[in-house]
């Protein structure tokens, strides 16, 4: 339970960690770091620093104080470090902060959560993406929370997937539960926390928003998870920041390929190429790499009772084992003469059995 010296402590000026253990295993308790003297407190740590001044200790107990009664006004919880209900993936991370602030309930210890993020300016080929795979997982993954950054396009776009296939969704914001930005974003934010979802930040209702704050929760985003999917994303962006601090915390990364003319996806181009990222297209890829455990959904048990032709059952097995393939290669597997096959495969995508992704490739639907 957080209380008012928990608070000021982790609100230290470059606070992590490691020098927080480092504190506290010499100085006793959070209590006891505020309570001491300025000499007392450099003979303990064999140092001066400024972070032992009696008036900057004073101004944090007095800030940590006014947000407690925010906290108890507001409904909002704390999950400090030293707790068992802080999310244990955001504990692996040297640089994650010592406490997060959270108006809602979902569980951040959660069996399987995903980040999903990407480009502000989405298309509607990210879109769609975002829609279909959330969609896929939460039919088939027990579980899951998808976390994002509550910002234009792709963010904005997974929390609302998430709340229409009821996922519990998570937005990390980059200033107080005081404010919501964008301001635009606000009924969609009151909404994930009514659906189980959940709104998380590190810093005091009282920090100013700052353009900084908004790479720094970039972090945050990336521990939270287990794996990271970019959906859409320009050469440059926060994106792509994201993903490289997921790739740094031995998360599994994946982004949404697309043509090299395309603005929006030559970042995710660029991360599969460097082999930071893997190729994604569809919620199985995504199990796949994270050698998950699917459930059998319903509409995997009525496929079991449809009446195909023998060629169908063909194509039907075939895509189910390699996952995808192409018009050639399912020619070739198949021995099924290409001009018998083709208006199979669209008799078949009409019946909704199959689709068709970018560079002419075949999957189930």
């Amino acid at each position: 339970m957080v209380d008012v010296y928990r608070l000021a402590f982790a609100s230290l000026r470059g606070i992590t960690r490691r020098l927080a253990q480092e504190i506290l295993g010499r100085i006793g308790s959070e209590q006891n770091f505020f309570e001491a003297s300025e000499q007392e407190l450099t003979h303990r740590m064999s140092c001066r620093n400024s972070l032992f001044s009696v008036d900057y200790r004073r101004e944090l107990l007095e800030k940590a104080r006014r947000e407690l009664d925010f906290m108890a006004s507001n409904g909002i919880k704390s999950h400090y470090f030293a707790d068992d209900d802080y999310p244990a993936r955001l504990a692996e991370c040297d640089d994650a902060p010592l406490l997060l602030y959270g108006l809602g309930s979902a569980n951040l210890n959660s069996s399987h959560v995903v980040s999903i993020v990407g480009t502000r300016h989405a298309t509607p080929y990210g879109l769609a993406f975002v829609d279909g795979i959330v969609k896929e997982l939460s039919a088939k993954i027990p579980g899951l929370v998808v976390v994002s950054g509550l910002a234009y396009g792709i963010d904005v776009a997974a929390h609302k997937a998430s709340m229409n296939y009821g996922v519990p969704t998570v937005g990390v914001l980059a200033h107080g539960l005081n404010t919501i930005y964008p301001a635009s974003h606000r009924q969609v934010a009151a909404d994930m926390v009514h659906r189980g979802g959940m709104l998380v930040t590190d810093y005091m209702s009282q920090t100013s928003m700052h353009k900084g704050n908004f790479l720094a929760r970039n972090r945050i985003v990336a521990g939270l998870a287990d794996c990271l999917i970019v959906a859409e994303s320009a050469e440059k962006g926060g994106a792509l920041v994201t993903a490289n601090i997921a790739s740094e915390y031995n998360r599994d990364v994946m982004a949404l390929p697309g043509r090299s003319s395309d603005k929006y996806s030559r970042g995710c181009n660029k991360l599969i190429a460097r082999n930071v990222a893997q190729l994604v297209e569809c919620a199985d890829d995504v199990i796949r790499c994270m050698r998950w455990t699917a459930v059998e959904t319903e509409g995997e048990q009525q496929l079991l009772s449809l009446d195909l032709s023998p060629d169908e059952s063909k194509v039907m097995g075939c895509l189910g084992e390699s996952g995808e393939a192409s018009l050639n290669g399912l020619c070739v597997k198949l021995g099924i003469p290409l001009n018998r096959l083709m208006p199979l495969l669209v008799d078949m995508e009409f019946k909704g059995l199959i689709l068709t992704y970018p560079g002419g490739k075949y999957r189930l639907a």
